[in-house]
């Protein structure tokens, strides 16, 4: 028998890996399993990014072996989106590198700078991979805790008290995921002064800044911040090509360089298709967001409805692709509270706990569904005739 790497007892298989099997096998049998549980979006992306793809298919290099780099029309429509949406310069020579989706990025960042022993800071709540891959390169998960009382930001003074010594990265989010606490460019601030002051290289993962938020920031506005600092982005999220896998790191010019070290060990270049393509999309004008948030809004005031038909109290601040929700007084267990929906009103809905321990006792709702099914949904907890009134769970 061949036994597997140590690294792997550190890690589970992701939730939504294994949580998804069950689910196809509930739709198999034919449950009609409405999923509002992943960040899938199932809206497309526009027509113009279709027929650069489309074009790109005829040209005599699309289907060679891609620069490691990218496109050098790639990486200047990235420095043009960033100087039109963020008002942030960068040299697209070397403060910026494509990525096949940002979740590859968090692996070329650990690897590229995480010895077995380093501490990495890590959000409780926060994305599940941040832990995973820090578990899968032997550096050690420090978790800093976002709670409901400071607005899901860190705490600043709890954070001083924790030993920094060893600290080698720290991953922010912000608008952030799960919770859609905005952020701000005075926390932003804050957290650049707490990197330099602890040597710190703060990473924030950005993908979901123009989701329903009037106000998209990057934290490389922050004076100095590119001392320090690198930004994950993606057009997953902001443009509906999630299964493109189109992202970048950007930032320090060293820091690239180093990413750069391990992202070209470890593929050949993005099809020259979808980096066409990617250039199409960064090209989009507001009108193109202002569209996409109209229905995004609409959806949102159905979840919400949703959340509270089941007793839920909603985060109505939040912002970005979900609805974040506190459960019931009285409901110990989130991942018991959803498995119950799933099974007998068959929607599944993904349990807060996936997020961190600071995510118990609350339920997130993904708004990746038509209006229709999100009502549908709806409809599904409304007492049937001559039943009387539907229990509230």
């Amino acid at each position: 028998m061949i036994t597997t790497a140590k690294r792997l007892d550190t890690i589970e298989e992701y939730y939504f890996s294994s949580k998804l099997r069950e689910v196809r096998q509930l739709a198999s049998e034919g449950k009609p399993i409405i999923n509002m549980g992943i960040g899938s979006p199932d809206l497309q992306p526009s027509q113009a990014v279709v027929d650069a793809v489309s074009l790109a298919m005829s040209d005599p290099n699309a289907h060679q072996y891609q620069s490691y780099q990218g496109l050098p029309e790639l990486r200047q429509g990235m420095a043009d989106f960033y100087k039109k949406n963020y008002n942030v310069d960068l040299n697209p020579a070397v403060e910026i590198l494509p990525l096949m989706g940002s979740k590859e990025g968090i692996m070329h960042i650990s690897l590229a700078f995480l010895n077995e022993g380093d501490h990495v800071l890590i959000p409780n709540p926060g994305y599940p991979t941040y832990t995973s891959v820090t578990n899968l390169v032997g550096a050690v998960p420090v978790f800093y805790d976002l709670t409901e009382r400071t607005n899901w930001e860190p705490d600043f003074e709890a954070l001083e008290k924790l030993d920094l010594s060893k600290v080698k990265i720290m991953w922010i989010g912000y608008p952030h995921m799960p919770t859609g606490a905005r952020g701000s460019l005075e926390l932003f601030s804050k957290l650049v002064a707490f990197a330099k002051k602890h040597q710190i290289l703060l990473v924030n993962d950005n993908p979901y800044s123009f989701v329903l938020n009037d106000n998209p920031m990057s934290l490389l506005q922050v004076e100095g911040a590119e001392e320090v600092s690198l930004e994950l982005n993606s057009l997953s999220k902001t443009f509906n090509m999630a299964g493109w896998r189109v992202g970048m790191v950007l930032g320090n010019a060293a820091c690239i360089d180093a990413v750069l070290k391990v992202k070209s060990n470890m593929d050949s270049g993005m099809f020259f298709g979808i980096q066409k393509g990617a250039i199409e999309a960064l090209k989009s004008d507001k009108s193109w967001f202002d569209a996409m948030n109209e229905i995004y809004k609409r959806r949102r005031v159905l979840t919400e409805l949703l959340a509270e038909k089941l007793g839920c109290e909603v985060h109505k601040e939040g912002v970005g692709l979900f609805v974040w929700a506190k459960l019931p007084d009285g409901i110990t267990s989130a991942e018991k509270f959803i498995d119950k929906i799933l099974y007998e009103k068959s929607i599944f809905i993904t349990p807060g706990t996936i997020f961190g321990s600071n995510g118990e006792g609350y339920i997130r709702f993904a708004l990746c569904v038509k209006e229709e099914k999100v009502q549908e949904a709806i409809d599904r907890f409304l007492p049937k005739p001559g039943e009387g009134r539907a229990l509230r769970n």
